[in-house]
């Protein structure tokens, strides 16, 4: 019987904000979940991120933000990935956002947002679903 292959994930930061401390337990943590975790760091373009993630051949492209940053790129990730035809990749934020704007994240494009404080074993159930009624 062949074995499944693991979600591959890519986990980055866009912009200016280089507070990366989330971005790096987050991926650990993924990484103890059974996820293969490709960590492309900070400063990264809406560009970089999705030709990372055909390179790399990315199930999830993980978006984590501090600020109103993701106003920038989570429009512009989610354009290039529609533009490229990489409907099969689930996009997620993560990270210090107000509650109340989650749906507008969700308008903009992110498949899922997560807050501080969810479980890690909630999230990754979460994006294992997402992964699942993608590829199916």
């Amino acid at each position: 019987m062949q074995e499944k292959r693991k979600i591959r994930i890519l986990m980055t930061k866009a912009g200016l904000d280089g507070h990366d401390r989330g971005l790096k337990v987050v991926s650990v943590l993924f990484r103890d979940n059974g996820f293969e975790v490709i960590n492309l760091g900070c400063y990264q373009t809406a560009e970089t991120i999705v030709s990372a993630a055909v390179q790399e051949d990315v199930d999830i492209v993980g978006l984590s933000v501090l600020g109103d940053e993701y106003r920038i790129y989570v429009p512009r990730i989610s354009r290039l990935l529609r533009e490229r035809g990489l409907n099969n990749i689930v996009f997620i934020v993560g990270g210090t956002i107000p509650p109340e704007e989650i749906p507008e994240i969700k308008e903009m494009g992110a498949d899922a947002v997560f807050l501080p404080g969810t479980l890690i074993s909630s999230i990754a159930e979460d994006i294992r679903s997402l992964v699942d009624e993608r590829n199916s």
